[in-house]
């Protein structure tokens, strides 16, 4: 749960530095919702989802 809120957290700040710079306008990132809304709900969403968990871990392993 954590994990999505920040990927949420940050997809939200990259989304608005965009429309900010103007290299993202508020219809694209409009687009960009609606098709993340609608890719969630098909059945390709549980492999984005383990593909995104398993990135995940595989950061949190890292040592610097």
């Amino acid at each position: 749960m954590i994990l999505s809120i920040s990927g949420v957290v940050l997809l939200g700040v990259v989304v608005f530095i965009f429309c900010r710079k103007d290299g993202l306008k508020a219809s694209h990132a409009l687009i960009a919702v609606l098709f993340g809304f609608y890719l969630a709900s098909t059945a390709v969403a549980p492999s984005i989802k383990a593909g995104g968990e398993s990135l995940a871990s595989l950061l949190g392993g890292l040592k610097f």
